[in-house]
C-alpha cells in the first residue's frame, strides 16, 4: 500500500517508571493504571502494522509526565516553588487519580520536574514534528493527518465533566473544530461508525494539548484525538484485557483501512 500522509500517535499507554518518580512504585494495579490507556497499544497493533502506518508512543508512564499536557501545567501540589497554587491535579505531573486517589505525597522539585520533561516530553514531542518533517518530504504534499489515540472510563466519574454519564464507543474530537478540517472530521467519524462503533463528537473531550499544539489545518496539519470506551475491551476494575479484545482489533483495523483508503 503506498504511503500516504497520515500517522497515529499513542501517547498514554506507557507503563515503565522512571526511576525519577518512586512514589509510583508501591501503588496496587488498579491505582497505577487508573487513567492509562492500558491496552491502546495492543489493540491498534495489527491495524498499524498491516496498513504501514508510522506511529510515535511512549514506554513511559503518564502519571510522571502526561504528554497531553504542557509543561507549565503543573502546581504547587506537585512541584515545589510552581507559581501555580492549584488547578493541575491532573497536569504535566498528576498528583491524583480520576478517583480522587492521592498519589504524591511531597511535591518534587523543581529540578525533578525538569529532568522528567527532558526524558520524557522532549523525545516524544522531537519525534512528532520529525514526522511532520518526514510525511511533508516523502508525500511531497503540504497536508499531514494524525489521529492521537486514547482510551477513557465507560462512565464519567466526578473529575469529569459528565459524572455518571454512559459514554459512547468512541469519542471524536477536534478543540472546537480548530484542529482540522471539517472533511477530514466527518471522514473519521464515518470510518468508525462503519467499522460498527457508536460515536460521540466533542464530548465529553473536546481535545488536549496535542490537538492544540498540533492541530493547525490552515498550516496543513489535520489533528483529531480519538477516546475509545474501555468497557469493549477490558475489566475496568482490574485493568485486565477480556475476550472480546480480537473483535475490537478487528474492527479498529477496518477504521483506520477506510480512512486511509479515502484520504
Amino acid at each position: 500500500m503506498s504511503q500516504k500522509p497520515f500517522f497515529v500517535t499513542i501517547p498514554h499507554s506507557g507503563e515503565k517508571i522512571p526511576d525519577l518518580t518512586p512514589w509510583l512504585l508501591n501503588l496496587s494495579e488498579p491505582v497505577l493504571m487508573r487513567d492509562v490507556d492500558r491496552y491502546v497499544d495492543v489493540l491498534y497493533d495489527d491495524a498499524i502494522k498491516s496498513l504501514s502506518l508510522p506511529l510515535v508512543k511512549t514506554q513511559w508512564h503518564r502519571y510522571a509526565v502526561d504528554l497531553n499536557r504542557l509543561p507549565e501545567d503543573i502546581d504547587q501540589g506537585s512541584v515545589v516553588g510552581c507559581a501555580n497554587a492549584q488547578g493541575f491535579e491532573r497536569g504535566f505531573h498528576w498528583s491524583i487519580t480520576t478517583f480522587k486517589e492521592k498519589l504524591i505525597s511531597e511535591p518534587m522539585s523543581f529540578d525533578t520536574h525538569v529532568k522528567l520533561r527532558q526524558l520524557i516530553y522532549e523525545p516524544f514531542h522531537k519525534s512528532v514534528k520529525e514526522m511532520y518533517t518526514q510525511l511533508r518530504s516523502q508525500a511531497g504534499k503540504q497536508t499531514v493527518y494524525h489521529l492521537d489515540l486514547h482510551s477513557m472510563p465507560s462512565l464519567g466519574t466526578s473529575m469529569h465533566l459528565d459524572p455518571g454519564e454512559t459514554r459512547a464507543d468512541i469519542v471524536i474530537s477536534d478543540s472546537n473544530q480548530r484542529s482540522c478540517s471539517r472533511t477530514f472530521r466527518d471522514l473519521v467519524i464515518a470510518a468508525y461508525v462503519t467499522a460498527g462503533f457508536k460515536v460521540g463528537y466533542n464530548w465529553p473531550y473536546k481535545g488536549g494539548r496535542l490537538t492544540e499544539e498540533y492541530g493547525k489545518p490552515q498550516e496543513g496539519q489535520q489533528v483529531l484525538q480519538v477516546e475509545m470506551s474501555r468497557a469493549l475491551y477490558m475489566n475496568e476494575e482490574t485493568k485486565k484485557i477480556n475476550s472480546d479484545c480480537q473483535k475490537v482489533s478487528q474492527n479498529l483495523k477496518k477504521a483506520l483501512s477506510y480512512i486511509q483508503e479515502n484520504l
